[in-house]
């Protein structure tokens, strides 16, 4: 089913194409004031130039809009059309029009809306976490606003591809694979007492930023690394039994990592050495990136420890990621939603670096500076690195191996990638690169950025002890306050659907308060605030569908019957004020796939619902003789199904009873 915006768009193009042989954008709006019309077309005021010059005779924008006016054949689907203002053209639809399009969209399976007649290929690049850490608050919003666009995007029509591009690559890899080998070897010596020691003090120096504590650990480490690769020079007594065995914590991976990355910076680190039966002396500051070296060499026999610890750790990381996307309800975390593998991250396009490298020296995009290779971009006074002077390779090469896989093999038409607004410099010189490699000729790349979530000192977001907080811990937090408020509004709820709906809402809470913010702004997060049943929230929404549902569960109790087939009629005001939103949403879906915007969703369902509410205060259902009943029962299905709709599309569940 066309939309309404589409459809007046076509008739008054048709106008003004008889009025004055132009074809001209008829500039179709919602109108800002309900009393004047339903839509309004701005194209007046632009025109009454257009058709003065082609003319040659003096003209106004009021009486352009009346020559349009005039052209106009809206059918039934008009009441009244008038002008206002200096040539402001409204229409007003028509009730027994509207009633019949509800009735057509209650019982459509996908409310009336059409897939796009020109669907495209379109990956969307979110989430991103890195190996061997647990996922925080500032993976939240790539994730949630990716995943939304992926479900809105591909409802629309769109073949989509997600792709989660996993920081599971690079020099840190090094600390991770030292960090586990410290687990295993603390461990299997009977020494894990020595190691907890060691990262508490370490804990302690970092916080109190005491030099001197910091050295005495690192010293004290050293001592104890060089006693332990004695007893297991090769791996075999205590680190490859470890990882055949042990199963991984990661969080105690994550603490292992962070205290490997902190003694191994220290300045102490470059003047202690390791000596290996193996590998020669090496100080500790050098053992991550030997470490490196093994990893990025994995065909090699002598290379199998490392192989293995860094498959284990992107392993019970990409599992606690999983636990983390099923709990928001992200589609990451399930593979039947695409025959594309839903994870591709750096490693994937490791093997293609080199020829990147070599595909931009060629024409001369990239040239050698100062032992680099760079890729000098037009406005920027830093060139795009894309390969360092040891070898090394960065992210904007990863990048540009995703860009040419992404077109050239996966045939994308549209790359989306969800990535902080920090990161905007990056991409800009990234899609320069791209597109003048010819990479992405063919090809729409966007990077649709994002702000930060702040904390309530309108800082970035921070737990109590100004540590940065774990995503699920704070969907741990949303839950709880969530069960505590349905059990206090419901307490003779079985505790099994108490827990569900308190997950649902808990959850949607937290999703929506970011979802419903411009994703370019930042926004303060207050648990408080996006809990509440009023306002622009998801509980406020969720509730909404709920009191819609209810009604088909009292009509049920009562025995009463509801005829769809029984016409439509929209006499009172509230009627038509539900219906004609509810006709909106296949306009907002538009608005949607074209910004990447998730808030017009958000302030579409709102209104919505504060739509209902009075629809539901002043116009009766069940208490309502036939056929009025049947009639409002209707747009009753239509109203909960638009709202269910946009809640999947936004990935938050909508529970029938709260």
């Amino acid at each position: 089913m066309e939309t309404i915006a589409s459809q007046l768009d076509s008739i008054f193009r048709k106008a003004i194409q008889q009025a004055f042989a132009l074809d001209s954008d008829p500039i179709i709006a919602v109108s800002q004031n309900e009393k004047f019309g339903d839509y309004q077309s701005n194209a007046a005021m632009g025109l009454a130039k257009q058709v003065a010059e082609k003319s040659g005779q003096k003209t106004n924008p009021r009486a352009v809009a009346e020559q349009i006016k005039a052209k106009l054949d809206l059918g039934p689907m008009a009441s009244e059309v008038s002008i206002a203002g200096p040539g402001f053209i409204n229409v007003k639809l028509d009730p027994k029009w509207l009633a019949e399009r509800i009735a057509a969209v209650a019982g459509d399976e996908r409310l009336g809306i059409e897939k796009s007649s020109s669907p495209q290929r379109v990956v969307v690049d979110y989430s991103g976490p890195n190996i061997a850490k647990q996922m925080h608050v500032g993976h939240l919003r790539s994730t949630i606003i990716g995943d939304a666009i992926a479900r809105t995007l591909q409802f629309v029509g769109d073949d989509v591809i997600r792709q989660n591009h996993l920081g599971d690559w690079g020099t840190q890899f090094g600390r991770v694979v030292l960090a586990m080998w410290y687990e295993a070897v603390f461990e299997r010596a009977g020494q894990r007492e020595r190691l907890n020691d060691l990262v508490t003090r370490q804990q302690a120096a970092n916080k109190s930023k005491d030099s001197a504590a910091l050295a005495s650990v690192v010293l004290e480490l050293a001592e104890l690394h060089q006693q332990l690769v004695d007893q297991d020079p090769d791996g075999a007594k205590y680190f490859l039994p470890y990882l055949r065995e042990n199963k991984l914590d990661l969080d105690e991976l994550e603490r292992a990592y962070v205290f490997v990355s902190s003694v191994t910076d220290a300045p102490e680190a470059a003047q202690v050495s390791i000596r290996h039966p193996l590998h020669d002396r090496r100080t500790l500051a050098e053992l991550p990136r030997l470490v490196t070296r093994f990893i990025q060499n994995p065909e090699l026999p002598e290379n199998e420890q490392e192989r293995l610890a860094w498959e284990k750790a992107r392993e019970v990381t990409r599992l606690a990621c999983d636990e983390i996307y099923r709990r928001l309800g992200v589609q990451l975390a399930d593979p039947t939603v695409q025959s594309e593998p839903l994870e591709r991250g750096e490693s994937f396009y490791n093997p293609q670096l080199p020829a990147v490298v070599d595909d931009l020296k060629k024409p001369g995009l990239a040239s050698e500076s100062d032992g680099a290779i760079v890729v000098p971009v037009p406005g920027f006074d830093n060139p795009l690195i894309i390969q360092k002077a040891d070898g090394g390779y960065l992210y904007g090469t990863t990048d540009l191996a995703a860009v040419r896989f992404r077109v050239g093999r996966l045939k994308a038409k549209r790359v989306i990638y969800l990535v902080d607004a920090r990161q905007s410099q990056h991409f800009v010189q990234v899609f320069w690169t791209a597109r003048q490699a010819r990479w992405a000729e063919d090809a729409s790349l966007e990077h649709a950025s994002f702000g930060t979530m702040l904390g309530p000192d309108g800082k970035p977001f921070k737990s109590r002890s100004g540590e940065t907080v774990k995503l699920k811990d704070l969907l741990d937090e949303a839950e709880q306050r969530a069960i505590a408020v349905v059990t206090t509004k419901n307490p003779e709820l079985p505790e099994a659907q108490r827990l569900a709906i308190g997950h649902a809402i808990g959850v949607g809470a937290v999703k929506y308060a970011d979802l419903s913010k411009d994703r370019t702004s930042d926004y303060l997060f207050s648990f408080d605030a996006m809990l509440s049943l009023e306002g622009n929230t998801a509980p406020y929404l969720q509730y909404a569908h709920a009191r819609v549902k209810s009604i088909f569960r009292r009509a049920s109790e009562r025995g009463i019957t509801h005829h769809p087939e029984t016409p439509v009629t929209l006499q009172a005001p509230h009627e038509l004020a539900l219906a004609k939103h509810v006709l909106r949403l296949g306009e907002i879906l538009e608005l949607v796939v074209r910004e990447l915007k998730l808030h017009h969703l958000t302030n579409y369902l709102y209104e919505l619902s504060t739509r209902f509410s009075g629809f539901f205060e002043n116009c009766p259902v069940l208490q309502s003789e036939e056929p009025v009943r049947s009639s409002r029962l209707t747009l009753c299905v239509a109203t909960a199904r638009t709202l269910a709709l946009g809640l999947d599309l936004l990935g938050i569940e909508h529970p029938e009873q709260m």
